[in-house]
This record gives C-alpha cells, sequence and structure tokens, in this order.
C-alpha cells in the first residue's frame, strides 16, 4: 500500500472519529460527503451543510476538493456548483493539514471571515460591501431554507421512542409495569 493512500486512510478514519458524519460514496476512500454545521455565534449558527469532498490520488500532497451541496449563500462559494474559494485549500495547502483542519478550521474561518475581493459569488461579495444588515439577513434567510439537517440529506439521530423519554415520564413508566405496592 502506498503512502498517499495509508495517509488517505488515517484522515479519513480520523475524521470519522472526530464526531463528524461522513457518509461515503462508493467502495473507495476518495469521494464523500461530510456534515457540515454553521459556526456558533455566527450569522450561519444552525445551518447544516452536506459537503463534497473528493481526494485526489496524491492528497495529502494535493488538495482535496471541497464543494457545498446544499445552497449556502457566501462571497467566496459559488452558489450554483457549491465549489469553494479558499486559498489554503486551493494553493497553500500543504501535507501538513488533514481533514479534521478543513472542518474544524479552514471551513469555519470562511465561513466567519468571507473575502468579498476575491468572490465566487459576486452578488453575496456586492451585497455585504454594500449593505451589511441586508448581507446578513439574506445569509439566515439561506440558512432557514437550504440549510436545514434535511437539507442536507442528514436523517436525525436514531433513537427509539423509549430512549426519548424523560426521566419522569421514565419512573411513571416503571410503576405502570410494577404497579402500586401491597398495602
Amino acid at each position: 500500500m502506498s503512502s498517499p493512500s495509508k495517509r488517505r486512510e488515517m484522515d479519513l478514519m480520523k475524521l470519522m472519529m472526530s464526531d463528524y458524519k461522513v457518509e461515503m460514496m462508493n467502495d473507495g476512500m476518495q469521494e464523500f460527503f461530510v456534515e457540515f454545521k454553521g459556526p456558533t455565534e455566527s450569522i450561519y449558527q444552525g445551518g447544516v451543510w452536506k459537503v463534497r469532498v473528493e481526494l485526489p490520488d496524491a492528497y495529502p500532497y494535493k488538495s482535496p476538493s471541497i464543494g457545498f451541496i446544499n445552497k449556502i449563500y457566501h462571497p467566496n462559494v459559488d452558489e450554483m456548483s457549491g465549489s469553494v474559494c479558499l486559498d489554503v485549500i486551493n494553493q497553500t495547502w500543504s501535507p501538513m493539514f488533514d481533514l479534521v483542519n478543513v472542518f474544524e478550521v479552514f471551513l469555519p474561518q470562511l465561513l466567519l471571515y468571507p473575502n468579498p475581493s476575491d468572490p465566487l459569488n459576486g452578488e453575496a461579495a456586492a451585497l455585504m460591501m454594500r449593505d451589511r444588515p441586508a448581507y446578513e439577513q439574506k445569509v439566515k434567510e439561506y440558512c432557514e431554507k437550504y440549510a436545514k439537517p434535511e437539507d442536507a440529506g442528514i436523517t436525525p439521530e436514531d433513537k427509539s421512542s423509549d430512549e426519548e423519554l424523560s426521566e419522569e415520564e421514565d419512573d411513571s413508566a416503571d410503576e405502570a409495569i410494577l404497579g402500586n405496592p401491597d398495602p
């Protein structure tokens, strides 16, 4: 097994162990989807996106291809294709970086600090520079409209109704089963 494929496996496992939901696209480890949540205390908070990741054969020496599947309103994300314009992924990638860096550092930083002077979405960039409150409102509208867990194709956690009972309900259920104590 070559070094890049070992590294690919290791990085993918590390990403899965970091509590990210990862959905493989096929039998290989080169294409997959990752659930990405908007950073807390940002205008993207509460949004959930399905992000497509494609690892090139030369990964980690060549950067992964990253794209949002469900819509996001952002100057550095192409609204139609979901492609991301991010220097660290497109130009300054280093084998020192891994997939966890992409989802814990690079994408959150992109959402927190958009660069309207290097846009993929010219309308979002222009609105951000011209009318920041209107831009922020449009981001929130997109989050509500396109970035709910079901929009990202993510199903809620599989919990049976028994597991979701509160403590009080749980106690009353026990009493119903056991009955009242004999006098």
